[in-house]
């Protein structure tokens, strides 16, 4: 992947965190927040592939989030 091709931050603007530790909207952890431009594309292929797994197994869906 070119820099232009570089996938976009899966952040949907609903940062809050819950008590799991997880952003309630992209799911990421403060931490994996925090690397995501320090990140190479395969580290952020591997982490988006794990956020479809918590997005499926999050108690609140992520569009519920929105209306919160």
């Amino acid at each position: 992947m070119n820099p232009s091709q570089r996938l976009p931050d899966p952040c949907i603007n609903i940062c809050r965190m819950d008590t799991a530790g997880y952003c309630q909207g992209c799911r990421r952890t403060p931490l994996e927040i925090g690397r995501w431009a320090r990140m190479t594309d395969q580290e952020r292929l591997a982490l988006m592939a794990e956020l479809s797994d918590r997005r499926r197994g999050a108690t609140r869906p992520v569009a519920s989030a929105a209306q919160a």
